[in-house]
């Protein structure tokens, strides 16, 4: 496992989750819009505090944060949204986003943990709390 590869992906991922979860929050519209433009500008800002972290533990591991949208578009794990899409894709699409997130933590933190990594695993499984939250509130809305 390559630790600044592996961050670098992290951090790429949820910066392109972050902006397409602000996107969606500048667009929403419909009967639930009120709702889900604060529920999205709540996400938004909880990922922007979390792509200062890992960037912050990049930085500490002696390596330099990818801070271009190229750079974070070429590694991501997800792909930008169009923002003309219906609310309710809009939240199906961060439904599957967040999962995706979701995933790759679990996988990331167990491979940290194995390597004696303990900082890393322990940021990532605390990131992984929210993202699983959100897949749990984001299905709630949808059913």
């Amino acid at each position: 496992m390559n630790t600044t590869e592996t961050l670098n992906t992290i951090l790429a991922t949820n910066y392109v989750l972050y902006l397409k979860t602000q996107n969606f929050h500048w667009n929403v519209e419909g009967p639930t819009f009120m709702m889900l433009h604060k529920f999205f500008e709540e996400q938004y800002e909880a990922l922007a505090a979390a792509n200062d972290e890992i960037a912050e533990r990049i930085r500490a591991l002696g390596a330099l944060a990818p801070g271009s949208m190229k750079e974070f578009l070429a590694i991501s794990l997800i792909k930008e949204s169009a923002n003309d899409v219906s609310a309710e894709n809009m939240l199906k699409t961060l439904l599957a986003d967040n999962q995706t997130v979701a995933d790759n933590l679990t996988q990331a933190a167990s491979g940290f943990a194995e390597n004696g990594d303990d900082v890393t695993a322990d940021l990532l499984t605390t990131l992984n709390q929210y993202h699983q939250e959100k897949v749990w509130m984001l299905k709630s809305l949808l059913a």
